[in-house]
């Protein structure tokens, strides 16, 4: 929420590992949107985008 992007992507990285899918990536971020601000949630879609690529 902060703007620590490249920690994110780690995070997203072993949640992928774990068993976290697409869909549930994109509920949890439009989610935090409302916490975080969208334009972070904007860039955190971005990110989500790269993780979730298949």
């Amino acid at each position: 929420a902060q703007g620590a992007f490249p920690q994110l992507k780690s995070h997203m990285i072993m949640g992928k590992k774990n068993g976290i899918t697409k869909d549930e990536m994109a509920e949890l971020i439009t989610h935090l949107a409302f916490y975080c601000g969208w334009p972070k949630a904007w860039s955190a879609f971005g990110l989500a985008q790269e993780v979730f690529t298949d």
